[in-house]
């Protein structure tokens, strides 16, 4: 039976499952990002009863894998093994599998959405409707997808601060292979090994390794950057909707495709401020014809839009201000060139690599950029509540937070935080501000 269709009159279970799982996802697609774990577990316990949820979604930057329940099995789904659990899966079919956690042998319900977000319950009991998980997390996905859709300036903020330590990524795959070459040597120089013992010994490792380096490489290159290419066809998949029902013609100017790679957070920007700017654009009178170009210098992407209309498009106007503060995020420039009876030009200027963060005053503390930023509310006397709003993130988060953040700086109490942080300004007359999402 079609999703759409009614069932039959004599099937009242179906209809009240239909009836409970749109109130729910009502409530659950209302959830801000750092809650979504805890009410897709407790959505999902009536249906499949489970004793942890676990999803893996990087579309996320804040937090991508995230966890509800038993703090041992979502401690021994790791990264890595969800990883390894995505490469066997289907988009939208759930399938029970016995994994092994610590030893044990456990049942899981795992499902994977097309965008590539994985969904695992532990423990999922045997009277279950297992056919609701895959549709629920479909929805759930695309919506935690959608948030970086919409690259809303709070987003990039965050995801330029992810994309700031994107080394330390790189340089925990540099020690694993360190780590490999020097169990390689090892094995090589063990007395306690014949020749052939050796040789097969060194090929396991080495068999083993190449392919988990390969999966963890690919895993941080496709969630931290897209092809330039790729990015701007995308970019014409969004538009197609916006315009099918305008008479309006789009002209694409293809960027060069030995351009540089575009970090997400920049991708997702760049097609934000261009569906932006189009919609701007069409709104104007007699707007008929509009130019798209992205090009790159290796340190930006350039992005130009032209409209062909008279009266032209005001850059203090409310459709462009959001676009402006997206804009800001990454730490470029839009401008607005508009010429009588020719329309108006908007270019933008997004520079490809982060800010540097590790340059600031409270660099020596080790503090992470999630860690400033909660140091920082400390430090003008917020509470954790009010920290949380200001952040966009749950309460328990800044608790987490706030903890590691003591620990590091050696103190037990907001009052000796906040005196530690007014004492490193004065030393320091010249930091740099900690970034902000206010």
């Amino acid at each position: 039976m079609s999703p759409f269709e009614r069932p039959g009159e004599s099937d009242e279970r179906t209809r009240s499952i239909d009836l409970t799982v749109l109130a729910g996802l009502a409530c659950l697609l209302g959830s801000p990002l750092p809650d979504i774990a805890g009410n897709l577990s407790k959505f999902l316990m009536r249906y499949v009863p489970h004793s942890t949820l676990v999803l893996l979604a990087e579309d996320d930057v804040r937090e991508p894998r995230k966890v509800r329940g038993d703090s041992g099995v979502a401690a021994a789904l790791t990264k890595r093994s969800l990883e390894s659990l995505r490469v066997d899966l289907r988009p939208d079919e759930a399938v029970r599998l016995s994994i092994d956690l610590r030893g044990a042998q456990r049942e899981i319900l795992a499902t994977l959405s097309n965008t590539g977000a994985l969904l695992v319950l532990a423990d999922p009991g045997t009277e279950a409707i297992d056919e609701i998980v895959a549709p629920v997390w479909q929805i759930v996905a695309h919506r935690i997808q959608e948030f970086a859709r919409q690259a809303s300036p709070a987003y990039l903020l965050e995801s330029r601060a992810v994309a700031s330590v994107r080394v330390e990524a790189v340089a925990e795959l540099e020690d694993q292979h360190s780590t490999v070459l020097e169990s390689l040597l090892a094995v090589l120089r063990s007395p306690a090994l014949d020749d052939h013992a050796a040789r097969v010994t060194a090929a396991n490792l080495t068999t083993d390794a190449a392919v988990g380096l390969r999966t963890a490489t690919d895993r941080v290159r496709t969630a931290s950057e897209e092809p330039v290419t790729t990015a701007f066809n995308r970019l014409k998949s969004d538009l197609h909707p916006l315009l099918r029902y305008r008479d309006v013609n789009i002209q694409f100017v293809e960027p060069p495709v030995d351009g540089r790679a575009l970090p997400s957070e920049v991708a997702h920007g760049a097609r934000a401020v261009v569906r932006g700017a189009i919609l701007a654009f069409i709104d104007q009178p007699d707007v008929s014809r509009i130019r798209v170009q992205w090009d790159c210098d290796g340190k930006n992407l350039l992005v130009d839009i032209r409209d062909d209309g008279t009266s032209g498009l005001a850059a203090e106007s409310e459709q462009v201000q959001p676009l402006s503060q997206r804009v800001a995020a990454l730490n470029g420039s839009l401008t607005i060139a508009t010429t009588e009876g020719w329309g108006s030009e908007m270019s933008v200027v997004l520079p490809l690599d982060p800010p540097a963060t590790r340059g600031d005053g409270f660099a020596p503390w080790g503090l992470g950029p999630r860690e400033l930023e909660v140091l920082e509310g400390i430090a003008v006397g917020m509470r954790n509540k009010e920290i949380a709003t200001d952040l966009g993130i749950s309460e328990n988060t800044v608790k987490f937070h706030a903890s590691k953040v003591f620990r590091k700086l050696g103190v037990t109490s907001r009052a000796q935080a906040a005196s530690m942080v007014s004492q490193r300004r004065a030393a320091i007359p010249t930091i740099v501000p900690v970034v902000s999402s206010r």
